[in-house]
């Protein structure tokens, strides 16, 4: 098989999830701790950027925020499903 037909699995410990959000959001605050809950139990790390002070975030994500981005891949927005988060950074 080619190499570039070959997908290499990542560890969950070499993935980064990244919370796209603002302060003041409700369901910023409730996919933070999805989020947070998910990567300790998986090892993948984690961090949050905040649109209000990123022109370019705001700019492609305002209407979407939270979202939620796995190695800077959006994976989901507004309501962060665990079950699908920790699949995700399981596969």
């Amino acid at each position: 098989m080619s190499p570039l037909l070959r997908r290499t699995k990542k560890k969950p410990a070499d993935r980064v999830v990244t919370l796209v959000g603002k302060p003041g959001c409700h369901l910023c605050d409730d996919a933070r701790l999805v989020v947070r809950k998910v990567c300790e139990e998986t090892g993948a790390s984690w961090e949050e950027k905040d649109i209000t002070v990123d022109d370019e975030l705001y700019r492609e994500y305002w209407e979407q925020i939270p979202v939620v981005l796995i190695d800077n891949e959006q994976h989901t927005f507004w309501r962060v499903d665990p079950a699908r988060l920790r699949s995700a950074l399981l596969s």
